[in-house]
């Protein structure tokens, strides 16, 4: 019997992050549901040709403006799905581990992570102290913060009001080399030569 309620807590959930992920991005949800309601009350070639023409706009967007597809599709999901993989699904254990949970009789309290943004290099995260504890609590744990979460860097910084920023860096920005474009420069004795 538990079993069966944990699959079905399971699905339960699965078709709420589905139905979120469905919020978040119309652009594709909302062609997807339009060729549905097609193939329902018009035929399903209608709504296969509906998808079809879908499908094309879609593929002619990334190919012929391919920063507008990132910034709207593929770099919004990877950015969801990087801040889930990263830190969401283990903030209470990393923290426990790092020892920045507070224990309040019976209860242990973890700090909100409110907000992340995931940087080509690094990764700013945004939480909510706990009664009790203050900035320093943080900035003496960020060696602690690095290793947990398997990065080369962590920094606290205080943004406001029992708000503290961790950036966790874990990408070398100058490992690799920059080609820096080719100038033409002329000289202003080249100019007189040539007069």
């Amino acid at each position: 019997m538990d079993a069966l309620l944990a699959i079905v807590w399971a699905l339960l959930k699965s078709v709420a992050v589905f139905g979120w992920w469905l919020l978040l991005f119309p652009m594709i949800s909302a062609p997807i549901a339009l060729a549905a309601v097609l193939g329902l009350f018009v035929g399903p070639v209608a709504g296969a040709v509906a998808l079809g023409v879908f499908g094309a706009g879609m593929v002619l967007w990334r190919f012929t403006h391919p920063q507008t597809f990132e910034r709207w599709i593929t770099g919004r999901a990877r950015s969801r799905f990087l801040t889930w993989f990263r830190y969401r699904r283990r903030w209470t254990r990393m923290l426990s581990a790092c020892g920045l949970q507070v224990t309040y009789g019976e209860q242990i309290a973890t700090p909100r992570l409110t907000n992340a943004q995931v940087g080509a290099f690094t990764d700013r995260v945004t939480l909510r102290m706990l009664p009790g504890q203050c900035p320093d609590d943080y900035t003496g744990r960020t060696a602690h913060l690095a290793h947990a979460f398997g990065v080369l860097e962590c920094r606290a910084v205080v943004v406001g009001p029992s708000t503290v920023e961790l950036a966790f860096r874990h990408h070398d920005s100058l490992a690799q080399p920059v080609t820096l474009p080719r100038t033409s420069v002329e000289w202003l004795w080249d100019q007189k030569d040539a007069a």
